[in-house]
């Protein structure tokens, strides 16, 4: 009996033909919250699409994603179209997304939000209240699933890196309804045992409800009231927790948790290394500079003639003293001369004299203050005369003595032309003892 094998290939290439030929999965229209989404460095969108009991898996690409009006995330609730094939490299199904539209959040993004916010209110993020991560370590406590990938990386780094540090851990579920719980005691026991002094809290990656455990209030609570130290490495690098807000150190990933958790023995061997160095050179330079120092003194005057030495130097103190003596006689008598100058000088600024000679300059400035006020009176005087017999030649009064009147308008305005009136207007004419109420007659210009 003859049979005829496929191979995996040819399978999936028949398979993905009949996806290609039925019109139903050409053109899919569907709804559903994101998760896992992935934006890679050349632009294409990966994510997961599911809702209550299913998920699918999605792409879409850079050509199709270049026009949406919103960066898609975790949670978000979506509005899709696309089509549906094969992805020939896995034999999986995917949904090829052309247009994207947001349709609300997903329930965990919304309660994400909300604690995030109520926590960030509180002050549990506050930079202030991070404790510090010591520098070496004696013990560190890892608090994690036993039998994940990240216990293996965390031990692994640790061992590389400082196998002096003892390591204890902590094992707790990591996901599902009682992760949290199990956090909490883990984190709990550790800061009653008081032996650790870091701990790491972590698991590796997941969906945003496989990581949720670490989005719960009393994990975050628990971590905030840690005396220990908190490394928190969740997820992968784009994932992002409550607790890595929280905890006084986040880490991108487990690996990366327990490098922050310890130093390099490479780096402190090289460091230990350089200082040795360092040391011998100063050792060596001092020793040779101290050397060089000894042989000066050694060759020096006064170690080859101390006696002679001492007799000049007996003989320089001799002379100092003389000199001190010289210069405090000298610097006495100016002392004496200073005051008996000033003693002098008193005596002929007198008070007394003082005010004798002030008080006779006094009289002699009121004097003169007297005699110039007198004189600027005076020619004051003068002046105004003067501008009173200006005013008198220029007052109208005057003039109108001599006959002279002036003529008014009926609106008070003074009449300087015959085309201020015409016949039959009321004028009045003010002559020097009184007021003329006039009718205009007839007017006669001038040729």
């Amino acid at each position: 009996m003859n049979h005829n094998y496929l191979t995996v290939s040819a399978l999936t290439k028949y398979i993905k033909r009949k996806f290609e030929m039925d019109k139903h999965l050409q053109e899919v229209w569907l709804k559903g919250e994101i998760s896992n989404f992935n934006f890679h460095s050349r632009g294409h969108m990966y994510l997961t699409i599911k809702d209550e009991a299913s998920r699918v898996q999605a792409v879409m690409f850079a050509g199709n994603n270049r026009t949406l009006k919103f960066k898609p995330e975790n949670g978000m609730h979506v509005l899709i179209r696309g089509e549906i094939s094969v992805y020939e490299p896995q034999g999986q199904y995917q949904l090829y997304i052309k247009q994207m539209e947001p349709d609300g959040i997903g329930a965990l993004y919304v309660a994400y939000e909300q604690l995030k916010a109520k926590l960030s209110q509180e002050g549990l993020f506050d930079q202030d209240k991070k404790l510090p991560i010591p520098k070496y370590p004696k013990h560190i406590g890892v608090i994690t699933s036993p039998t994940g990938a990240a216990v293996r990386d965390i031990i692994t780094t640790i061992r590389r890196r400082y196998p002096i540090v003892q390591v204890s851990i902590y094992p707790v579920s990591v996901q599902g309804e009682h992760a949290a719980p199990s956090v909490v005691k883990a984190i709990e026991l550790a800061n009653r045992l008081g032996r650790n002094d870091v701990l790491i809290v972590g698991r590796g990656g997941g969906s945003i409800e496989e990581l949720w455990g670490f989005n719960e209030e009393i994990v975050a609570r628990a971590i905030s009231s840690s005396t220990i130290p908190i490394i928190s490495a969740v997820g992968h690098e784009t994932d992002f927790t409550i607790s890595d807000l929280v905890a006084d150190l986040r880490a991108a990933t487990p690996t990366g948790a327990a490098e922050l958790a310890v130093p390099s023995k490479e780096e402190l061997i090289e460091r230990i290394h350089s200082l040795t160095r360092s040391l011998q050179r100063v050792a060596h330079t001092q020793v040779y500079t101290s050397r060089e120092k000894l042989i000066n003194l050694q060759k020096s005057y006064a170690f080859r003639y101390p006696e002679q030495l001492l007799r000049q130097k007996e003989q320089e103190l001799d002379k100092i003293i003389d000199k001190l003596n010289r210069a405090s006689k000298s610097s006495l008598q100016q002392k004496n001369e200073q005051l008996n100058y000033l003693q002098k000088r008193l005596v002929q600024q007198r008070p007394d004299k003082q005010m004798v000679r002030l008080k006779e300059q006094l009289r002699q400035w009121n004097t003169r203050n007297h005699q110039a006020f007198a004189r600027i009176i005076r020619e004051k005087q003068k002046q105004f005369d003067s501008n009173i017999d200006k005013l008198n030649l220029l007052n109208p009064l005057n003039t109108m003595k001599r006959g002279y009147s002036v003529s008014y308008t009926d609106t008070g305005a003074v009449i300087q032309s015959t085309k201020q009136v015409q016949a039959g207007d009321q004028i009045s004419v003010k002559i020097v003892d009184g007021l003329l109420d006039c009718k205009v007659r007839g007017i006669e210009e001038d040729k």
